[in-house]
């Protein structure tokens, strides 16, 4: 039998056509499996007709909406490769992803007008032929057709399925070491892996109800609605966080369960007179994407709110490692052991296995673990060796096979669940005429759990903290921007050259500043 991850959403739309699917958090739109099914095969059998062959990739630069998860079964049904764009990123970044990844259709909400006109001017910047726009009150660009019209016109019929098994399904961009944002490509068989991974080890119930508040173009969103199709689970999405408005669906969807990062956590136990909510039904939260502060996971166990730790990867489809209920609070400051599909090993410089308790780096092996880095071979080839992944992470495992994340081998920041690379920071601020180097670290915050901080070394004297951030203001993401800078009169290197960010640490502890 063929595997094909759109096949999901036709098998549990004939096994529960009126359960609820999908509910959008801040609008009026709830859908049936059913009718999600329908229209993902509107716009599936649409594509089709407009000419969509396998293998095409179409990107999808939206809010968190129903039309991304219709066009990502649909699109799945009809072997078309999804590129799901961070719509944090600015024109330029964008830019290198589609031209990278060969997208030739793009699907885009109506808040990204600007910056997809300003994509569209480029001309030839992009391979992008053809433009779609979900439009709801603004004008609809002159160069795109409405995304709505252009699917209502086509049957509700079932699609014949053009992809399966080691078929690519998606190309997830994650920012690169180098500078540049590589591709993860998963395909049916990884991603339908890393779904049943998760349900091996978590605790679903089939009537269960589903906070989803982080974007769909994150991994840490995708598996997990994927998997509530799978599992026959409602999913309450919210098209962008709202600590307010978490709590009220919490109490009005009756929510039991849910995926949220720390930083989102913290803001919602900021919210004044909890009492107010009733969110008794609630039994978990999953959180990961950076390390969960133990203060956090004992303010929500205050509260009646089970708070599992979760570690993943973009390149490992979510799942690496898990803490279960029994041991949250026990075995406190722990990702837990591995999934259950999925085999980890803490392992020395050498790649041989670490005795207990001894930090090393985090390898992760399973069906889930992506198939390549998109057209970069040889960093695929450095990062699985003999079917491990390399995550880069330090971490300790203990004898009975608990793992406590400790590091970084690379100097990624992780700000408010998104990962920032600082050599892509620094290669931009390198492009300016008065600074001589750059240095990029995290700093510890307590609102996005790090931020980035930079450090300079001026080409003019004149140079000021508000011109470097000034400059960095729509070159770069906001998240990535860094909230402040330090002036210094050399980088430190060690004699290959290579900046020595520990000591920057040493040197610039913190805490970021607000």
């Amino acid at each position: 039998m063929k595997r094909n991850i759109g096949q999901w959403l036709t098998k549990r739309a004939l096994m529960n056509p009126a359960r609820e699917a999908y509910v959008d958090g801040n609008l009026d739109v709830r859908l049936t499996f059913a009718e999600l099914n329908a229209s993902s095969n509107r716009i599936a059998n649409a594509f089709v007709a407009a000419g969509m062959e396998k293998g095409d990739r179409v990107a999808l630069l939206m809010m968190n909406s129903s039309e991304f998860v219709e066009a990502f079964f649909a699109l799945a049904k009809v072997g078309a490769v999804v590129v799901p764009l961070n719509w944090r990123l600015v024109p330029d970044e964008l830019e290198f992803i589609l031209k990278d990844s060969g997208a030739t259709r793009l699907i885009f909400g109506e808040e990204f007008l600007e910056a997809v006109t300003e994509l569209y001017g480029r001309g030839d910047a992009t391979d992008i032929q053809h433009w779609l726009q979900v439009v709801d009150d603004e004008p609809l660009a002159p160069f795109a057709e409405s995304y709505r019209e252009f699917r209502n016109v086509a049957s509700d019929t079932e699609p014949a399925l053009r992809a399966a098994d080691d078929d690519m399904l998606y190309i997830m961009y994650t920012s690169g070491t180098t500078g540049l944002p590589k591709g993860v490509v998963h395909t049916h068989d990884t991603s339908i892996w890393g779904c049943i991974t998760i349900a091996a080890t978590t605790y679903y119930r089939e009537e269960d109800r589903f906070l989803s508040p982080l974007p769909l173009f994150h991994v840490g969103a995708l598996t997990p609605i994927t998997l509530n199709v799978y599992q026959g689970v409602t999913s309450i999405v919210m098209r962008s966080f709202d600590p307010v408005l978490a709590w009220q669906l919490v109490e009005r969807e009756k929510i039991t369960i849910g995926l949220a990062v720390p930083a989102m956590l913290n803001f919602m136990l900021q919210v004044p007179n909890l009492e107010r909510f009733n969110f008794s039904q609630w039994r978990w939260c999953l959180s990961g994407a950076a390390p969960v502060p133990e203060s956090l996971i004992e303010a929500c166990a205050n509260i009646g709110i089970e708070v599992h730790q979760i570690y993943g990867l973009t390149e490992t489809c979510g799942p690496a490692c898990l803490i279960d209920a029994e041991n949250a609070l026990a075995r406190i400051g722990s990702t837990g052991k591995a999934f259950f599909h999925t085999d980890v090993k803490i392992v020395d410089g050498n790649g041989d296995e670490c005795p207990p308790n001894t930090p090393g780096e985090v390898i992760v092996r399973g069906d889930h673990v992506m198939r390549e880095y998109w057209n970069r071979p040889e960093a695929t080839a450095e990062t699985i060796v003999d079917g491990w992944l390399h995550t880069g992470d330090v971490a300790r495992m203990d004898a009975e096979g608990f793992v406590y994340i400790e590091d970084r081998i690379k100097d990624m920041i992780i700000s408010g669940g998104e990962n920032v690379y600082p050599a892509e920071i620094e290669k931009i601020l390198q492009t300016h005429d008065g600074i001589s180097e750059a240095a990029v670290i995290g700093q510890p915050s307590d609102t996005w759990g790090e931020s980035p901080f930079a450090i300079v070394v001026r080409a003019d004297d004149s140079l000021s903290e508000a011109d470097v951030l000034g400059f960095c203001n729509g070159r770069m993401a906001r998240f990535k921007q860094p909230k402040g800078v330090a002036f210094v009169a050399e980088v430190p290197r060690n004699p290959s050259g290579k900046i020595l960010k520990r000591i920057l640490r040493k040197q610039f502890p913190g805490p970021a500043p607000v």
